[in-house]
């Protein structure tokens, strides 16, 4: 598989020097066609398509460069065919060139921006996103992270895990909108769980100071249409020594539990309220605690997943799926399921995704 995966890539990047090579073919094929076919025939005409294609990939300066190329190709076919209406093309193929000079110039300028915009995208996410171990003791833990926005490296959901006197925690979670305001909505909730879960005994007392923090980052950044940003979170605890864990659920998808073919859903008895809803409909938190045996995967996802569509519109089995997965470590898990989630919906993704999948074994 890695091997087969780096020849892949060895192959895109030899089709892109073809593709960045394109304007010196169709400068030679042109030129080829003006010397070996009737004056009749005009293909010279053509030679100005050379520079225009260039500035679509090319530097200011090469492009420049393959416009005089193409002003001496045009005035060496006069010499050979002296009707052949030397200075209107030749006329055009410097208009051309100085147009894609520019052009080039200003695609460059916008590279550099977007450039710049990735690098914000990245920190944000270290912000939001940042790296965790993979094992705590005897729990192993994987992340997965989609974002369904184009050049996107963020978005909505959030998780986060933290190893805590009271045991390994986990948070995961989907703040209601797109965009930069729906991020900073998702740092705020992250930054403060990072708090709260080492100095809150209570998950309870843990979600009550995410729903102030998202709460107050919404006074301060109120959303722009009339719907409130709110956002479902899962928070999850499991003890030192396993066998059990506790879930409190505000409004978000239940987890699943994976066993040897047998698939359980950790419904809440009681759901909880969405985090920035609590003052409208009362902070009664519940926690519900469910057997945690050695070798189960817990899966716990957003709501693009299971929301992930087909052509025909149908949603992703993903209680389905789970119970057709072998034994395998939280990593296979989340690789067989980012690769089927894409075979699925063929590539395009309607919502952000983000999946944690842990596995309580022997460290």
């Amino acid at each position: 598989m890695i091997e087969s995966g780096r020849s892949r890539l060895r192959r895109r990047r030899g089709q892109g020097r073809l593709v960045r090579l394109s304007p010196v073919f169709l400068t030679v094929v042109i030129a080829s066609l003006a010397y070996t076919t009737p004056p009749d025939m005009a293909f010279s005409r053509l030679l100005p398509a050379a520079p225009a294609l260039a500035a679509a990939m090319w530097p200011v300066l090469p492009t420049v460069l393959l416009g005089t190329v193409c002003l001496l190709l045009m005035i060496g076919l006069s010499l050979v065919f002296p009707d052949l209406g030397t200075w209107w093309t030749a006329s055009g193929i410097i208009a051309v060139t100085v147009a894609a000079a520019y052009g080039s110039h200003v695609r460059l300028q916008r590279e550099r921006t977007l450039f710049q915009v990735r690098l914000v995208a990245d920190a944000a996410q270290q912000v939001v996103l940042s790296p965790m171990p993979r094992r705590f003791g005897a729990i192993e833990i994987e992340a997965l992270y989609l974002a369904a926005a184009a050049e996107a490296r963020i978005g909505g959901d959030f998780y986060e895990v933290v190893d805590t006197p009271f045991g390994v925690r986990l948070l995961i979670g989907d703040v209601r909108g797109k965009g930069l305001p729906a991020v900073g909505a998702a740092a705020a909730i992250v930054n403060a769980f990072r708090e709260a879960a080492y100095g809150e005994g209570d998950l309870v007392d843990v979600a009550r100071r995410l729903d102030a923090s998202s709460t107050r980052y919404n006074a301060a950044f109120p959303p722009e249409g009339p719907m409130e940003r709110f956002a479902t979170a899962l928070l999850v605890q499991i003890p030192h020594g396993g066998s059990r864990i506790d879930i409190l659920n505000c409004g978000h998808p239940p987890p699943l539990v994976l066993n040897r073919g047998r698939v359980r859903i950790l419904d809440a008895a009681i759901p909880s309220p969405l985090l920035s809803l609590a003052e409208l409909i009362g902070d009664h938190y519940t926690v519900d605690s469910f057997g945690f045996a050695p070798d189960d995967v817990l899966l716990l996802y957003t709501d693009g997943i299971a929301e992930a569509r087909a052509r025909d519109g149908e949603f992703f089995p993903l209680t389905t799926w789970m119970r057709r997965q072998p034994a395998a470590p939280p990593r296979d898990l989340l690789k067989a399921l980012h690769r089927d989630l894409l075979r699925y919906s063929r590539g395009r993704l309607d919502d952000d995704i983000a999946a944690l999948a842990v596995r309580w074994g022997p460290s």
